[in-house]
């Protein structure tokens, strides 16, 4: 699976916008956003306004205006925000949500789909379960998955 740059470039700014939250929720424009994260000013204004129509991001007008999160940190997912700049997560057709059963005429032999259906539960269980509070706390560090510990803790 490749992430598109919609959502690459969305969940940066949002982490910006997760970092400001933090400082007594500081609005942030997305010239501010765009130069801290190295990211296209135009390109940027979209994804933002995308997160402000789904209720993500708060918007200020005027000279002191500039975005903010709606919620805090801690309550918004990278699922959600995958979801609002990509839509679902769906490796194959038969694995996405609107998909009629039976309508693909190799269902009843397919050997494939169930990988498929494996790999989409795994990323939705990552997504879904890590918020923007998350990735402010390993700022700084490598995200390590608690599976690839399993082996160093039976040590320790």
């Amino acid at each position: 699976m490749k992430v598109s740059t919609r959502v690459h470039y969305g969940l940066r700014a949002m982490t910006e916008l997760a970092r400001s939250y933090r400082e007594e929720e500081k609005l942030l424009s997305t010239a501010e956003i765009a130069r801290s994260e190295g990211l296209p000013v135009a390109y940027l204004e979209q994804l933002v306004g995308e997160l402000r129509r789904s209720g993500l991001v708060e918007g200020t007008r005027g000279v002191r205006g500039g975005y903010r999160l709606a919620r805090a940190p801690e309550s918004i997912t990278v699922g959600e925000i995958y979801r609002v700049l990509e839509g679902e997560v769906a490796p194959v057709d038969c694995t996405a949500e609107d998909y009629l059963p039976g309508s693909c005429a190799r269902e009843p032999v397919c050997l494939s789909r169930g990988i498929w259906a494996r790999v989409q539960a795994a990323i939705l269980g990552v997504l879904d379960t890590t918020t923007l509070d998350d990735l402010l706390l390993t700022e700084g560090r490598q995200f390590v998955p608690l599976e690839t510990l399993k082996g160093e803790l039976a040590h320790a």
